[in-house]
C-alpha cells in the first residue's frame, strides 16, 4: 500500500482563495439586482458624491429621478442588457512628484450604483477569505490598525524594512487572472460577464473611446475589493513563508529581523507577484533600517539617534534616546499647506466666518489622522500659521495692523475655528 502525499499548501495561486474545494456560490445575479439592494447601493454612493462621468450627470440630477433609473438598472440586469458606459479619464498631479500624473476612470452615476450592488454582494463572500494582513478597503480595519501592527513589530526587534510598492498597480491587473481568483468562490457566470463588462468598458479621451486591456478604473467603486481579490494570494503566501507582512491597497511593509531575511523576503514578494501579473516599483522598493527611517501611509517612522538634551530624570514624558517615533511625511505637510492655502486665498469673495467653516473640515481631518504622532511642536506651529492665512483674508494687506483687532481667540471662540 502507498499513503498520498499531503499537500502542505495548493498548487497554484488561484487555489488560495478555495483551498479545499468548497462550495462555491452559484445564485447570485438575482442578489444584485434586488430592488432593496439597488436602493442601499444608490444611498452609499450619494452618500460619498464625487464627479459624474462622460454624461455629465451629477448626484443631485440623478437623485431627482432615482425611482426610474433603478427600475431601468433592475430591467436591464433582468434582461442581459446592462452596458457599462466608458469611464471619464481624469488627471490629477500626484503629490510631490513634480511632473507626474496620476489617472482616474471616473464612472457615471448610473454605472457606480451598479458597481455598489456588485460590491454589497460580493463583499460578504470574500471579506472572511482576506488575509490578516490586509488593511485597505477592508470594513472594521483602517491605515491606523496597519500602523499599530508595525509598530508593535518594530518594538519586538524587527529593525529591517522592505518598503515597497507596486508599479502602475491598478493600471496593469490582468483581467483573466482576477477573473480566475474570482471564479474561485462566485459559479453565477452572469456575475463575471457583468464584473467582465466593467473592466472592458473602456476610457472615453477627447470624444474618443480607447479599449481597456488590462487595469481597474482607479475611482471606480468596486475597483478596492477587485484589488484585495487579486492580491489576497500574495498575503497569504508571503505570510505561510513566516514574514510580518502588512499591506494597505498597493502600498506593503515586511519588518524583517535582520538585513539578510529582508533581501530573502523582497526576493520572495517579487517571484509572488510576477505570477500575478504584478510588477514592483523599483524606485520605490527599498530595504533599509529602522534608524534611517521608512514613509508608509502618510508617516515617516524613525528610530531616534540624537542625544536628549536633558537628563533621564527631567523628562516627564518618558522618551529615551534611541526611541520609535512618528511624524507626518514631507509630502503630507506639504499637501496639506496647499490645501489650506487655496482655501484662504486673499481674493476669494468670502466672509470669514464662511472661510472658516471650508477650513475646518480640512483641519479636522489631517489632525485626527496625526493627532497620535509627535507633533506637538508642529501642531503649534500650523495653528499659528492657519491664523495668520485668516488675517490675511480678512484685511489683504499686512501693514493695516489687523492683526491687532482679530486675534485667534476672537475666531476660535465667535466663529468655531
Amino acid at each position: 500500500m502507498s499513503e498520498r502525499p499531503v499537500q502542505y499548501r495548493p498548487r497554484r495561486l488561484a487555489d488560495w482563495l478555495n483551498p479545499a474545494g468548497e462550495r462555491k456560490v452559484h445564485s447570485l445575479v438575482d442578489k444584485v439586482y434586488r430592488m432593496k439592494n439597488l436602493e442601499t447601493a444608490w444611498q452609499k454612493v450619494k452618500r460619498k458624491g464625487g464627479a459624474g462621468g462622460i454624461d455629465g450627470e451629477t448626484i443631485d440630477s440623478f437623485g431627482q429621478k432615482r425611482d426610474d433609473e433603478l427600475h431601468r438598472l433592475q430591467q436591464e440586469l433582468k434582461g442581459k442588457t446592462y452596458q457599462p458606459q466608458p469611464v471619464r479619464r481624469h488627471v490629477i498631479p500626484k503629490p510631490g512628484q513634480a511632473g507626474k500624473m496620476r489617472q482616474l476612470g471616473i464612472p457615471i452615476i448610473y454605472d457606480r450604483v451598479c458597481q455598489q450592488a456588485l460590491v454589497n454582494c460580493l463583499e460578504p463572500i470574500f471579506e472572511p477569505l482576506f488575509d490578516d494582513a490586509s488593511f485597505g478597503y477592508r470594513p472594521g480595519r483602517s491605515s491606523k490598525d496597519a500602523l499599530r501592527k508595525i509598530w508593535r513589530e518594530l518594538e519586538e526587534g524587527r529593525e529591517w524594512i522592505v518598503d515597497a510598492d507596486l508599479k502602475d498597480f491598478f493600471g496593469s491587473v490582468d483581467h483573466e487572472k482576477l477573473l480566475t481568483l474570482m471564479n474561485q468562490q462566485v459559479a453565477d457566470g452572469r456575475v463575471l460577464d457583468l464584473i467582465r463588462q466593467i473592466l472592458k468598458s473602456g476610457t472615453l479621451v477627447d470624444g474618443k473611446k480607447h479599449p481597456t486591456e488590462a487595469g481597474t478604473p482607479q475611482g471606480g467603486v468596486i475597483s478596492p475589493l477587485l484589488s484585495n481579490i487579486l492580491l489576497t494570494p500574495f498575503d497569504r503566501e508571503m505570510r505561510r513563508k513566516g514574514y510580518q507582512l502588512s499591506r494597505y491597497s498597493d502600498d506593503w511593509v515586511i519588518t524583517c529581523k535582520s538585513r539578510k531575511e529582508a533581501y530573502e523576503a523582497l526576493q520572495a514578494a517579487r517571484n509572488v507577484l510576477e505570477k500575478l501579473g504584478v510588477q514592483l516599483h523599483e524606485e520605490k522598493t527599498r530595504v533599509v533600517n529602522v534608524r534611517q527611517g521608512f514613509e508608509f501611509l502618510g508617516y515617516k517612522i524613525k528610530m531616534g539617534s540624537r542625544p536628549m538634551l536633558l537628563k533621564p530624570s527631567q523628562i516627564k514624558s518618558g522618551t529615551k534616546q534611541g526611541a520609535l517615533y512618528a511624524y507626518p511625511r514631507h509630502k503630507s505637510l506639504h499637501r496639506f499647506k496647499a490645501e489650506i492655502r487655496s482655501l484662504s486665498r486673499r481674493r476669494r469673495p468670502v466672509t470669514t466666518r464662511e472661510l472658516i467653516g471650508a477650513l475646518n473640515p480640512v483641519i479636522r481631518g489631517w489632525g485626527l489622522y496625526f493627532c497620535k504622532a509627535h507633533v506637538r511642536r508642529l501642531f503649534n506651529r500650523l495653528d499659528r500659521w492657519i491664523a495668520r492665512r485668516i488675517w490675511s483674508h480678512r484685511y489683504k494687506r499686512w501693514r493695516n495692523a489687523g492683526w491687532k483687532t482679530c486675534i485667534k481667540e476672537g475666531y476660535t471662540v465667535s466663529m468655531g475655528l
